[in-house]
């Protein structure tokens, strides 16, 4: 078990992340590095701490990016859905991903960047739709838009899981 100090260090160092690689890639339009943390946090650390680095992480890219703040029914669709990759890591961190073979570890890792993307975009899209209309095609827009993301965390996911399994070990967090 890892010491309170300690733990509040880590969620405030990968809610830096959140936001520093955020504003790194704000120029690749929804390729982004968010789900990955946020998913590693659930993983490596457990469930409160994912979703608070998705929380606080994505509450700081939403309020200071350099785009403008999001307004605030999208703020909280984004805060949610970012918070629930941690959830995600969390749930595969029951499948011990680490100790599985190479091939059923790629089909979880792309499996777990699938149900992060939709659980951020859908409830992003539902509210920019119910906000900005026509619902539907303005929803199945965001939908469509936010396949980019699907391909990019579907490479991001298995590309990047070698350090969350160095750190893994490095941390020594061990069931």
């Amino acid at each position: 078990m890892m010491h309170r100090p300690l733990l509040i260090a880590r969620v405030a160092l990968l809610s830096a992340m959140v936001y520093v690689l955020s504003y790194g890639t704000s120029w690749l339009t929804n390729v982004n590095l968010i789900f990955f943390i946020v998913f590693t946090a659930g993983l490596i650390y457990g469930l409160t701490t994912g979703m608070l680095v998705g929380l606080i992480g994505m509450s700081l890219w939403t309020l200071f990016n350099p785009y403008g703040p999001a307004l605030i029914p999208i703020m909280i669709a984004q805060v949610t859905g970012a918070s629930l990759s941690g959830v995600v890591g969390y749930v595969y961190r029951r499948a011990e991903l680490f100790d599985l073979r190479r091939s059923k570890r790629m089909l979880y890792l792309f499996s777990s960047a699938v149900i992060c993307t939709l659980l951020y975009y859908i409830p992003v899209s539902i509210v920019d739709a119910w906000l900005f209309g026509p619902f539907v095609e303005r929803f199945l827009g965001g939908l469509i838009w936010s396949m980019i993301s699907l391909v990019s965390n579907l490479i991001i996911f298995p590309l990047l899981f070698p350090v969350t399994q160095r750190l893994y070990m490095r941390e020594g967090i061990y069931r």
